[in-house]
């Protein structure tokens, strides 16, 4: 698929944007819309594009649709509708799901985007901010070895690892169980540290061995030094949309009859712990619960024994 498609961006947050802005700086012919019409303009006058006024008219100029967004009902809103994007379509379009979406919502997404000629890949990231505006996240794929072949120039000015892993709706559930491990490995990485610290050892120099060992896990190399440990809490990723990537996960293990129990105990404290900060969290500030729970704080230093 040449620099000449006719793309269609839809969802310019935190993660969309810099993944709109490698699709323009790859060349490619920008269509974009967002529900923050300033951000959008900003976006125009920084980076390029077009920007339209509703998702029928932006549906109309693309043959390639990318949606990114918070949530699996927002894409359906987006869709649907007078204004939406089944309204417009072209023929032959091909829509790329790309938000961290639930599987059965996907699939009922799918079949209406064929029975208005087009059709629907879904392909959610990983790798949050840093590594959108690198280019260089983990994209799964879920569609057809021939749609794969196609869209890989594009999503390859996104990112480096690109897995396919089967039909449609298959990626967004491997994104949610992708996530339920993150998830699950922070936890007890935050846990371990706060023992450590209450023995005696450096939470920085814990991170260090950990990372030189069999503890290793993305919590220790990308978010723990970076993010908790310098009291930061800014990775990008909010506390709100784990949340609900945990949930899909656990509704995923009730539809296929899966006994979860450390799972569903690893959604009810990220919950727990949303409900505790409040809204506009990052999703590292979670381990201010089990400091709290511990009445201690990784990014102060021990006290002297």
């Amino acid at each position: 698929m040449s620099n000449q498609t006719q793309i269609g961006f839809i969802g310019l947050g935190k993660m969309g944007w810099p993944m709109a802005k490698r699709l323009v700086e790859a060349g490619y012919s920008l269509r974009v819309l967002e529900a923050d019409q300033e951000r959008c303009a900003e976006f125009v006058a920084q980076v390029g594009g077009v920007s339209y006024a509703n998702a029928k008219a932006l549906a109309q100029a693309s043959n390639v649709i990318i949606t990114i967004l918070p949530t699996s009902a927002i894409v359906q809103t987006v869709l649907e509708g007078p204004d939406g994007v089944l309204a417009g379509l072209q023929p032959n379009t091909v829509l790329v799901e790309m938000s961290s979406g639930v599987p059965s919502i996907t699939r009922h997404l799918a079949q209406q985007v064929t029975e208005a000629g087009g059709q629907l890949v879904d392909a959610p990231v990983s790798g949050g901010v840093p590594r959108a505006k690198t280019g260089e996240l983990s994209i799964m794929f879920g569609g057809s070895d021939v749609l794969l072949t196609t869209l890989t120039p594009i999503l390859r000015c996104m990112g480096q690892a690109i897995e396919p892993t089967g039909e449609v709706g298959s990626a967004h559930a491997m994104k949610a169980l992708n996530n339920l491990v993150s998830a699950g490995g922070f936890l007890i990485g935050v846990e371990a540290l706060l023992i450590g610290k209450r023995f005696g050892l450096s939470p920085e120099k814990m991170v260090d061995v950990l990372n030189a060992s069999t503890g290793m896990n993305n919590s220790t190399q990308k978010k723990f030094k970076q993010f908790v440990l310098s009291g930061k809490f800014n990775s990008g990723f909010g506390l709100d949309l784990m949340v609900k990537d945990l949930s899909i996960a656990l509704g995923i293990a009730h539809e296929t009859g899966t006994p979860t129990p450390f799972s569903a105990l690893c959604r009810e404290l990220w919950a727990a712990s949303a409900q505790l900060l409040g809204p506009n969290q990052d999703h590292t500030a979670v381990a201010k619960l089990s400091e709290r729970l511990a009445g201690d704080s990784l990014s102060e230093p021990s006290e002297p024994k």
